[in-house]
Order: structure tokens, then C-alpha cells, then sequence
């Protein structure tokens, strides 16, 4: 098939959400946990977190357009503090329905049977079941003008993750945390790894590390 951008703009409003958002492939599935300020918990899903740096340990993420209620949005803006927690294979379920729109006062941990995690410092809980999870301070947050959606940056300032799963230089091999990624708006997978390659060099191919 091919869709000219034309008919790209013809098409049904959930259709072209539905086609243009598998394009990107593969994502990461995130879950958000937030605190507004007088100690209401929310919990959304996300996937459009990614690397922004080392060091400082930068993290960034698009947020829909501010036009309406956010309470994530609102709740990172208010506190400038909130935890990203990988989505595992035991959990996916759980995350996806964090997504349903819950009145504000409605707490999305309890709703989708998940556990608010407390880390001493942190204003925002992590979700017990991530195996995966870290905390950050808003850096800075933008709005796009070419369509209105929110970049977040964040800086970490905690890590969690389970010990064995670190290797020697710093990988975390996150396929033995069972993470689990996105497709489209909808399709939860596990992955299967083909291997480690070796730092590209001009004059030399790559060798398989693991």
C-alpha cells in the first residue's frame, strides 16, 4: 500500500492514530507515577520516553497538548518530581489500563491493582511491581509549536534495578527483567535479543560481545 500524504489526511481519525503511530516501531512502555501537592497519587502510561544524555543523566519524554486537564503533566509542572517505572511482562495489563480517564481524585494504583512504592526523598512513588525504576527532577519542559505537545526533560536522581541483571560495563540486560515494548497505540511484546555488537570501527566489522 502506499499513502500519500493526502490520504494520509483523509483518513478516519482513529485509523491514521492507529497507522501513523506503529510507523515509529517499537517503544518503550513507561509508567509515570506523580504527586500533586496535596498528596494524590496518579499513574499513567507513556511511551515516549528516551535518552537525552549520560552526564548529567538526562531523560526526556512528549506529552499530549496541554488543552485539557493533564494530571501528569500537572503534577510533574507543580512538584518537578516524578518516577518513570519499566512495564514488565507480569504487569502490562495493569499499565495499559492506567490509561483509562479516571476523574482527578482517582488514584490509578488502585485502580489497576498496582502498588505505590515510597522512596525516602522522593515526592513521587515508584510502582512496586516495576523492576526497573527511577525518580527525576524536572529540568525543563517545552511546548511545541508545531503541535502543541509538552517535552519533558528530566534529570535522574535514583535508580532501582535488581543487582544481577547489570553486567561489567553498566548494560542492563532489561529482557531479563521481562520489560516489555509498545507497538501502535495498543500491541504489548517481549523481546528475543539477536546479541551484543562490538563499538563500530570504519575499518573493522563488528564481533558479538554476548
Amino acid at each position: 500500500m502506499h499513502f500519500n500524504n493526502e490520504e494520509l489526511g483523509q483518513l478516519e481519525d482513529r485509523y491514521r492514530a492507529k497507522l501513523i503511530n506503529s510507523l515509529s516501531g517499537f517503544k518503550s512502555a513507561n509508567l509515570i507515577g506523580t504527586t500533586d501537592g496535596k498528596g494524590n497519587h496518579n499513574l499513567a502510561i507513556v511511551s515516549s520516553v528516551f535518552h537525552i544524555g549520560a552526564n548529567p543523566p538526562l531523560v526526556g519524554m512528549i506529552m499530549r497538548p496541554h488543552t485539557v486537564t493533564r494530571d501528569t503533566l500537572e503534577n510533574i509542572l507543580e512538584l518537578g518530581e516524578y518516577t518513570i517505572n519499566q512495564v514488565n511482562a507480569d504487569i502490562w495489563k495493569q499499565s495499559h489500563q492506567t490509561s483509562a480517564r479516571y476523574e482527578q481524585l482517582v488514584s490509578e494504583f488502585t485502580e489497576a491493582g498496582l502498588t505505590p512504592e515510597w522512596l525516602d526523598g522522593v515526592k513521587a512513588p515508584f510502582v512496586a511491581e516495576s523492576r526497573l525504576k527511577y525518580s527525576l527532577l524536572l529540568r525543563e519542559s517545552q511546548t511545541l509549536e508545531i503541535n502543541g505537545t509538552v517535552l519533558v526533560i528530566g534529570e535522574i536522581n535514583n535508580v532501582l534495578v535488581e543487582d544481577d541483571v547489570i553486567a561489567n560495563d553498566g548494560y542492563i540486560d532489561i529482557e531479563a527483567l521481562e520489560t516489555v515494548a509498545v507497538s501502535g497505540l495498543d500491541s504489548y511484546h517481549v523481546t528475543n535479543r539477536l546479541g551484543r555488537l562490538s563499538y563500530a570501527k570504519p575499518d573493522k566489522k563488528p564481533d558479538v560481545i554476548d
